[in-house]
């Protein structure tokens, strides 16, 4: 490839003209004149004609599966308070003109049908011979009827599973339908397995999407992967590199981790399994991230924890005795002093940095300087989701030398993400460059997977995974980076996207 605008992310060289590749690695990088001498009479050449090269795009945090699309199913656009009640069950309404007896039934909601404590028997009144389960659409909360409640092993009279918990009402003490957290595993399993094409092809479809967008890398927080999970990547076809993150649930009062033991860890060339994510509190929109501050109009709310403490130090002890690579849901600034303290309590600094912890989303807004320092010394790499924190600290993090990685978090759009962080921080300052906003979201999240010695940056002796943009990214007004596409996305030296 030659007359190009070669992005490498690598600050040592970060922009040249060419770029050699054998197989499915790069042999060199450097001018036209330096990269044309290599050529032979049957080496294949591409005119770049100026266009704009990077690195791969590094998807890293994605959750396939737990909203797999079904033909008994409606679809709302996102907002936090969701659809009301009475469009919801209109939608339904008009399902339940195909849907056969004993079918599930799924949707999307948001607060105003999650809080709603009389719902289940809303939906037991509409439909009681099918499965409902509606989710809230940032996955932090579902709702289902006494049909899908029995069909999960859950009555009135349980305890709440570890990890998560049941809304029960005040004078009957019978549950809600409310489940939330932890509390929504089975729910998720389940609804993967009695629509497994549709899981393999909403798979298939976002893989095509992300190439388009030349995401050539993607790592997946999975909780169905030790089951039909593994099938479903297998009859995919993704062309893209897989990190498969365990993200396992419980079972009797205790977490399991069982059905992961015996996974193939490579059951694929492109495919991998590594780490293990828990989510250890909830988000804002539900008010249960776990804050030092009350939320505001409830003084005596401030959000809680999933674990007990005690589950908390065993998930820290096991990640700082082994080589599994912890990532961690933390959103309330509690939670994250909470963590930080428990770390430093259990172990070294020197060997927690061999650990590379990650903390997912960044919700350092409120984030002390004693935690910024716990985070530095610990080498904790902070994957901020950009739609979920644009009041986060970002620039401060960056110019203390904490690794910042990109973790969108459904977005499949990185020039959304990079518009985001470079342009829309609620504190200007801490606005990135679109220099800097590239490099987390490649070479950092490479290293956010223990891959940088192998992808992330395109240099000699790295993997061949790189897209030649439609537009220069660099140049172009941040607000219109979001119409950015790929015209060729390239992974392991062979093109497997080709718009030009």
């Amino acid at each position: 490839m030659t007359n190009g605008k070669i992005f490498t992310s690598d600050t040592n060289q970060l922009y040249v003209e060419a770029i050699a590749i054998q197989g499915d690695s790069i042999i060199a990088v450097g001018t036209n004149a330096e990269i044309e001498k290599l050529a032979s009479t049957e080496t294949k050449k591409i005119d770049l004609d100026g266009k704009t090269v990077v690195p791969g795009f590094n998807d890293a945090h994605d959750h396939p599966g737990w909203m797999p699309p079904s033909a008994n199913a409606y679809v709302v656009e996102f907002t936090v308070p969701g659809p009301d009640k009475k469009s919801v069950l209109d939608s339904i309404a008009r399902i339940m003109q195909h849907a056969k007896p004993g079918e599930w039934i799924t949707g999307g909601i948001g607060l105003n049908v999650l809080y709603d404590v009389t719902i289940r028997k809303s939906l037991d009144s509409l439909c009681p011979e099918n499965l409902v389960q509606l989710q809230a659409l940032w996955g932090h909360g579902a709702v289902v009827n006494s049909s899908a409640m029995k069909k999960l092993g859950i009555s009135d009279g349980d305890p709440d599973p570890l990890g998560g918990w049941y809304v029960r009402d005040r004078i009957s003490g019978k549950l809600t339908g409310a489940l939330y957290e932890y509390a929504q595993w089975p729910a998720w399993q389940l609804i993967s397995k009695v629509n497994h094409e549709g899981v393999i092809k909403s798979l298939s479809g976002l893989s095509d999407l992300q190439l388009s967008k030349g995401i050539t890398s993607v790592q997946y927080m999975s909780f169905d992967f030790p089951g039909s999970g593994s099938d479903a990547f297998s009859k995919a076809k993704l062309l893209q590199r897989i990190r498969i993150i365990p993200f396992p649930g419980h079972k009797n009062g205790a977490r399991d981790l069982s059905p992961w033991q015996h996974v193939n860890r490579n059951p694929a060339p492109n495919i991998y399994v590594s780490g293990v994510k828990y989510i250890l509190d909830g988000t804002p929109f539900e008010q249960s991230a776990m804050n030092r501050k009350p939320y505001p109009g409830n003084n005596n709310w401030f959000g809680r924890l999933n674990f007990p403490i005690d589950t908390m130090k065993q998930i820290l002890q096991t990640a700082y005795n082994s080589d599994e690579q912890l990532l961690m849901h933390i959103v309330g600034d509690s939670t994250m002093h909470i963590v930080l303290k428990m770390m430093k309590g259990i172990g070294k600094d020197e060997v927690w940095r061999t650990k590379r912890i990650r903390f997912e989303h960044n919700s350092t807004s409120d984030a002390t300087d004693e935690d910024i320092r716990m985070i530095s010394e610990m080498g904790i790499i902070i994957a901020h989701t950009p739609k979920y924190n644009h009041s986060s600290k970002l620039k401060s993090l960056m110019s203390k030398g904490i690794t910042v990685s990109i973790s969108p978090d459904g977005t499949d759009n990185p020039f959304v993400d990079v518009m985001m962080i470079t342009n829309q921080m609620v504190n200007p300052d801490e606005n990135v460059s679109i220099e800097e906003a590239v490099i987390a979201y490649t070479r950092n999240n490479a290293w956010a997977e223990f891959m940088e010695n192998k992808k992330g940056t395109l240099m000699p002796g790295k993997l061949a995974d790189l897209a030649v943009l439609s537009q220069d990214i660099f140049t172009i007004p941040k607000d219109k980076l979001p119409v950015t596409n790929s015209v060729l996305t390239m992974v392991g030296g062979k093109i497997v996207y080709d718009k030009r």
